[in-house]
């Protein structure tokens, strides 16, 4: 589990990544105009109309934020201006660099809540990141009923109902940065796969019906970005060593 208070540092000029590690970039998405205006002139035509067709000025505002911060980081890593990025997406959505900019070897996922954003850098292996806000208004029960396994399901209705708002929320982040990595999206059944949920559990995929290789093929990592927040990192392999950064516009948007 990564500490959110201690464990988010600024990254070093001479910023490298070793084929053995991961970087998770914390991104802040509430920024000043100056910054949002240099991180929209680095977006595509394409990320400037998604951004546009949001209707609150904050949403719009957030987007560019994620998908700009996106773009300055993966350019500090490939040396190239971060409006000369081009992107590619899978059947089912997910994202990568064009193989000629590197994205057979470069890897990465995106996720944002709250105003917040966590980036996923990696080399030669699939990796997903998924974050979400605790929302205690929220109908866990109801709504697990209809997503979780039925193991997952005996597990948070045996929690006390203090704790199990956290746990739905722990477990959805397991399962979202899980079908992220596969990168076959809700093709993948959410109630077809066991994660860890309860509080104190490390982060594990447990099983898969129709494929139980993939519980050793993957790790799953607890992060909690802060106050009322939780994430989770998977990851396609054992061995890796995981980084923390902290985005700042200041020293990263214009590499």
């Amino acid at each position: 589990m990564i500490d959110p208070l201690n464990s988010w540092n600024s990254p070093p000029k001479d910023l490298k990544l070793e084929s053995n590690e991961i970087h998770v970039w914390r991104v802040f998405l509430a920024q000043t105009v100056s910054c949002l205006q240099s991180l929209q002139q680095t977006l595509s035509t394409d990320e400037r109309t998604k951004a546009e067709r949001f209707y609150f000025q904050k949403d719009r505002s957030q987007s560019i934020v994620s998908r700009g911060a996106l773009r300055a980081i993966l350019s500090r890593y490939l040396d190239l201006d971060p409006s000369t990025l081009r992107f590619g997406y899978n059947p089912y959505g997910k994202p990568s660099l064009i193989a000629e900019q590197g994205g057979d070897t470069l890897r990465f996922n995106l996720s944002h809540s709250h105003g917040l954003a966590l980036i996923a850098i990696t080399k030669n292996r699939n990796i997903g990141i998924d974050l979400e806000s605790i929302r205690t208004d929220f109908p866990c029960q109801q709504i697990a009923e209809s997503f979780f396994s039925p193991l997952e399901n005996a597990v948070l209705r045996s929690l006390p109902l203090h704790l199990q708002h956290k746990a739905f929320f722990t477990c959805w982040t397991r399962k979202e940065a899980y079908i992220k990595a596969v990168g076959k999206g809700l093709s993948i059944p959410l109630d077809r796969f066991d994660v860890t949920l309860a509080p104190g559990e490390p982060a594990a995929l447990l099983n898969f019906q129709e494929n139980p290789q993939e519980v050793s093929r993957w790790s799953l990592i607890e992060l909690i970005p802060g106050s009322d927040l939780v994430a989770t990192l998977a990851v396609e392999g054992s061995r890796c060593q995981l980084l923390c950064w902290q985005w700042q516009y200041s020293s990263l948007a214009n590499p």
